[in-house]
């Protein structure tokens, strides 16, 4: 019995054994064991459980998803709106998009999970229905930083929009049952299926596809066609030359999206979701609330179906086929941590790109450490705390991850803070990826913003470039954290303090007070500072073999400052040999340092 036979297998869908004309290409479905099954662009098999043509719908589930078996999981399944074709997880009803599919993830965790964690977090216990294990399923919304300690992602997968994924109102055995079940997924059908890709019985019971014009019908296109382009040569001339620009333009732009669909379809680790452009725009009420505008385009406020708000960066101008963008993706679309800002989803439609990130409410740092009227200032405490936060997302992009991650665009522009000030390293669009065991980095241009790039991104002969450019940028940012006034500054009130790291070595070296703009109100904050002072001093040292590495970074700032000995005289031109970032062991807390008395 054919397939055809057990399943009504019409346009837009084909089988593999079709005439090639037939159906959407990569709508091919085959037959495995006398079962329906489509795969998708990552070759996961799925089973075909059913097809509505009255919705556009179709009903697929996990080929590996034994329904008997709780202890089978699902493939690893990340549902990218155009996983085939134009697959959507959305349905067109009444002019309003309805959402038929949605996440979720199962986490592995190392030893079984206290009740009152499960029940907190809404992790649905795998357990009762599989003996032994230690997975628990969670909605694919929620928050990587609320994940319980000792577990981490291990995979996702789809299911019906439909389904409550909480502990209060679901167990596995209904996850479970949902996912055999398979999830639905939305085509639109379009006059190109209709009029390309027809199938149907003809009169003599064949199988027949393609244009259905008569033979009369196609005779008088033909002649019709005949006589378009003897007129289209005949006064074709100066409109030409406009066609073959207008040409040139949508080449270019093709070759960017391209370029970025190539690198999006080998990418099988990516957890962002893909939007639709149309999509893009409900969720900024059509780019209703903008935030912010800079050199790579701007900023809107936007907000999801859960009412989680986001912001979505729409880029002006891709440069180099697209390359900023398919950084940004490559580096934060497969990592987590608290200290970097979540890359939600972004969209590729033609030459409009979007990224859409976790909300910041509290903007950038660059408003609150440099004088803004109306933002209150920070207090020694949270600039510290920031610091440190930054320091180790940096540490985390350099040592945490499977790549090496080198930001090569750290200032306070690019610090966000979250609405317990917590800071998220974010744009990275001039990123690099590189292997852990490599240490040099070859680039044919320096990289990232005037006074914060290190000096051998300018001058060969400092240094190879490394993972310590990322450390010296931190330095600088911290210098401006702590003084709140930009490193170079022409209108200082005297000449020596215009470049304020070598300003403020000479105070401390000489053990003068620093005249600080902030507000200290006892000796330990004062030692804060200084603490932070001397590690940026570190960190801006000319030579790369003289900086710390960020791990180091974190264990100085963590450390106490009595131990800290003050780096060599930030400059060009000094290539004095290194000195011990901390003294020896007998170092004590009596340990003799020039004072520094921060006045209020």
């Amino acid at each position: 019995m054919s397939l055809k036979a057990v399943m009504r297998v019409v346009n837009p869908f084909r089988l593999n054994t079709d005439p090639k004309h037939c159906g959407y290409p990569q709508y091919e479905l085959s037959c495995d064991n006398n079962l329906t099954v489509i795969h998708s662009k990552n070759d996961v098999k799925f089973l075909v459980r059913s097809i509505n043509y009255g919705n556009n719908t179709i009903r697929i589930a996990d080929s590996k998803l034994d329904k008997n078996n709780y202890c089978s999981f699902p493939n690893n399944f990340q549902l990218l709106e155009d996983w085939i074709g134009d697959l959507s997880s959305y349905r067109n009803h009444s002019g309003e998009n309805v959402e038929l599919t949605k996440q979720i993830v199962f986490l592995k965790c190392e030893n079984p999970l206290p009740a009152v964690v499960v029940v907190n977090n809404n992790y649905i216990d795998t357990a009762p229905y599989c003996n032994g294990s230690n997975y628990y399923v969670v909605d694919g919304g929620f928050s990587v930083s609320d994940m319980a300690i000792g577990c981490k992602t291990e995979l996702s997968s789809s299911i019906s929009n439909e389904v409550v994924v909480n502990k209060r109102n679901t167990s596995y055995f209904d996850i479970h049952n949902h996912l055999a079940h398979g999830f639905e997924l939305s085509w639109l059908e379009t006059e190109l299926y209709k009029r390309k890709y027809n199938c149907s019985i003809d009169y003599s019971n064949e199988w027949r596809c393609g244009d259905r014009r008569t033979e009369s019908e196609s005779i008088v296109r033909r002649i019709v066609d005949i006589i378009a382009h003897a007129v289209l040569k005949f006064i074709f001339g100066t409109p030409f030359v406009v066609y073959f620009l207008n040409y040139k333009w949508q080449r270019r732009h093709l070759s960017v999206y391209n370029s970025i669909e190539e690198f999006l379809h080998t990418q099988n680790n990516l957890s962002p979701i893909r939007y639709s452009f149309r999509e893009i725009e409900k969720m900024t009420q059509n780019f209703n609330n903008k935030l912010g505008e800079g050199g790579y385009g701007s900023v809107f406020k936007g907000k999801l179906r859960s009412g989680r708000f986001v912001a979505v960066k729409i880029l002006s101008k891709s440069k180099g086929n697209g390359q900023d963008f398919i950084n940004e993706i490559s580096t934060i679309g497969t990592i987590h941590h608290v200290n970097v800002v979540r890359l939600i989803g972004f969209c590729v439609h033609s030459s409009n790109h979007a990224l859409v990130y976790d909300f910041m409410s509290n903007g950038s740092l660059e408003k609150y450490i440099f004088s803004h009227e109306g933002i209150a200032s920070l207090s020694c405490k949270q600039i510290f705390e920031i610091s440190l936060g930054v320091a180790r997302g940096i540490e985390y992009l350099h040592q945490g991850c499977h790549m090496q991650i080198l930001h090569f665009d750290i200032k306070p522009h690019n610090i966000l803070l979250d609405e317990n000030f917590n800071p998220k390293v974010s744009d990275f669009g001039l990123a690099r990826l590189c292997p852990l065991d490599n240490q040099n980095l070859s680039l044919t241009a320096a990289r990232g913003t005037l006074g914060y790039i290190a000096p051998e991104l300018f001058y060969k002969n400092i240094g190879r470039v490394s993972n310590k450019a990322d450390v010296y940028s931190f330095g600088m940012l911290l210098m401006e954290m702590v003084g709140k006034r930009k490193n170079i500054k022409a209108d200082a009130e005297n000449t020596s303090q215009i470049y304020f790291p070598s300003w403020v070595h000479d105070q401390l070296s000489e053990g003068k007070n620093i005249d600080i703009e902030t507000t200290l109100t006892d000796e330990e904050n004062s030692k804060v500072m200084k603490k932070m002072i001397i590690v940026a001093l570190w960190c801006i040292q000319l030579k790369p073999s003289d900086r710390p590495t960020m791990n180091k970074v974190i264990e100085l700032l963590e450390g106490e400052v009595d131990c800290l000995q003050i780096p060599p005289k930030p400059s060009l031109y000094q290539l004095d040999k290194p000195r011990e970032l901390v003294q020896e062991a007998s170092c004590s807390m009596n340990s003799t340092i020039p004072s520094l008395t921060l006045p209020r």
